[in-house]
């Protein structure tokens, strides 16, 4: 399905990948030239539906990859992926607590990060801002091991994955835009900061193939490094955002659905 991908270098697929997740979330944020606003429970699925696939990415993509290369590294095959996913949480806890953001649906005093002047529309954009930071690191990590032949991650692998982050991050990118046009900006506006929050992504790919290529040996903990940021994401932002006001059954199935569609994607295509 992805063999027109082999006549690029992995650097080149890294790059070509973060672009295609900051392309879904420029397609989400399009969304707000359609609508002034979108119902409370069709985004709260749509960011369920986000969390699900960034769960099973970080599970089938990352993790099971990692404890694979423990092994044949002669280490003790859950102690790499342990200390990776610990320190991926670290390193975005702290961007948490640094970073002023704002989670959707909640008032401007309840903001977070360091203290600031910005408006609650800079801050909302932020929080989305900081959803896709690991989403980079991520697509840079898996393309970055196609260096390696023992790496357990084929181009097929990767694109799939970057095909299953670029799928979650159209409603991110929906989330992006349309609260900001709820608070009183232009569609054009709304959208480039939108699409301007998914620019972290082909920047955080970069920086997440030439970590990975520093060394072999680092590899498994990178891939679990990318994997525990991805999961700290989920679980401090995107289900409680998908969760509010309340019914939470839409937001449960849809994260189920996502789960299982990456699921899917992961294993029908490696």
């Amino acid at each position: 399905m992805f063999e027109f991908l082999k006549g690029f270098s992995p650097f080149q697929l890294a790059l070509i990948g973060g672009c295609f997740a900051w392309g879904g979330t420029s397609l989400g944020a399009a969304v707000v030239f359609l609508f002034r606003k979108i119902d409370r429970n069709i985004l709260n699925g749509l960011l369920g539906f986000s969390a699900g696939v960034m769960i099973a990415a970080a599970i089938w993509s990352l993790i099971i990859p990692a404890i694979d290369l423990s092994k044949e590294m002669r280490m003790i095959s859950w102690v790499p992926p342990a200390i990776g996913i610990m320190t991926g949480m670290v390193v975005l806890f702290i961007i948490d607590k640094i970073l002023p953001h704002l989670h959707r649906g909640l008032p401007q005093s309840k903001s977070e990060g360091l203290k600031t002047a910005w408006q609650k529309n800079m801050l909302l954009f932020s929080a989305i801002t900081l959803h896709n930071i690991p989403e980079g690191l991520v697509i840079g990590v898996a393309f970055g091991s196609l260096n390696y032949a023992s790496a357990h991650l084929t181009i097929t692998t990767a694109a799939a994955l970057a095909l299953g982050i670029a799928m979650q991050d159209f409603p991110e990118g929906i989330a992006a835009s349309v609260p900001l046009r709820g608070g009183g900006w232009s569609k054009w506006k709304c959208f480039f900061y939108g699409q301007l929050s998914g620019m972290v992504e082909p920047i955080g790919a970069v920086i997440g193939y030439w970590f990975v290529t520093v060394s072999r040996q680092i590899l498994p903990f990178a891939l679990s490094f990318a994997a525990g940021a991805m999961l700290f994401v989920v679980i401090e932002e995107l289900i409680p955002e998908s969760q509010q006001e309340g019914n939470t059954d839409i937001s449960t199935i849809f994260t189920i659905v996502g789960f299982v569609v990456m699921m899917i994607l992961d294993v029908a295509l490696s």
